[in-house]
């Protein structure tokens, strides 16, 4: 696996994925939809917040299950929180957060969302 560093816009929050990232979803549901997010999921263990928790506001809508994480300073949302559909806590990285990453060079997946 590759290990990949991102974070926020004006750097409060940074973090280290581990993961080999050959696809991206693009999720039409109404928060990915306005925010352009190209995610990839990865397990919990495979994420390392490395600085910002501090500087995280969570927003939650809908069912509540997805802990959508932004920098209260800059507004990016570099990644989310969650489980995923066995139950297994995830983290939903938004590739486009990622430094030096070439989203051109990978596949994107078109996810319905809205109906979900």
């Amino acid at each position: 696996m590759a290990v990949h560093t991102g974070g926020c816009h004006c750097g409060k929050v940074r973090y280290e994925v581990d993961a080999d990232i050959g696809s991206v979803i693009a999720c039409n549901c109404s928060i990915c939809q306005k925010t352009g997010t190209l995610l990839t999921f990865v397990p919990a263990a495979n994420f390392k917040l490395v600085q910002g928790e501090d500087a995280l506001t969570d927003y939650q809508f809908n069912r509540n299950i997805i802990h959508h994480l932004f920098c209260n300073t800059c507004g990016i949302r570099s990644f989310a929180r969650g489980m995923g559909p066995d139950g297994t806590p995830m983290a939903a990285i938004n590739t486009r957060c990622l430094d030096g990453f070439e989203l051109d060079k990978v596949a994107v997946h078109h996810y319905d969302g809205r109906s979900h």
